[in-house]
């Protein structure tokens, strides 16, 4: 799916131009009595987004990381800035890319748009690890390889 680029950042064209983007239905059930979802759905949201970006590029999210290919990428800092309130007025589209690939660490940035308005935007630092076990690793090299020219350094903030 396409985003216009008034809602997501842009770089220069080729394969990797635009961030990837997860369309996320929020429901009724998502909500709070004020018709707004609730607050720690915003981070929820954000989550699916990047597990769906790992889907997209290695076939499989957190779960297959972790059981098929033997390692975890658990979250060590989370940050996020409200903008506009979610509603299920709008399909959610939440832009996910990779901001730094550390020696055994990944940032990335998540930005959720509705009708072309900001909502929320965010980083999501997660530490790549062994599977079972919380202990730190480099990732594997074919990973390293397909993040490396996704990073994204000058849309940090």
């Amino acid at each position: 799916m396409n985003i216009k680029t008034s809602q997501a950042p842009r770089r220069k064209a080729g394969p990797e131009a635009a961030p990837f983007c997860h369309e996320i239905r929020v429901s009724w059930g998502d909500c709070d009595p004020a018709r707004i979802a609730y607050t720690a759905r915003l981070p929820a949201f954000a989550l699916e987004a990047i597990d769906a970006f790992w889907e997209h590029h290695i076939g499989g999210g957190w779960y297959h990381m972790e059981l098929d290919r033997g390692f975890g990428t658990p979250f060590v800092n989370m940050a996020l800035d409200f903008r506009a309130p979610v509603t299920p007025r709008h399909r959610l589209l939440c832009s996910v890319w990779p901001t730094r690939l550390g020696r055994s660490s990944i940032t990335f940035a998540v930005q959720g748009h509705q009708g072309g308005v900001l909502c929320f935007e965010g980083r999501f630092t997660c530490v790549f690890s062994h599977a079972g076990r919380l202990e730190p690793r480099e990732p594997p090299e074919e990973i390293r390889a397909l993040l490396q020219p996704l990073i994204w350094p000058d849309a940090e903030k």
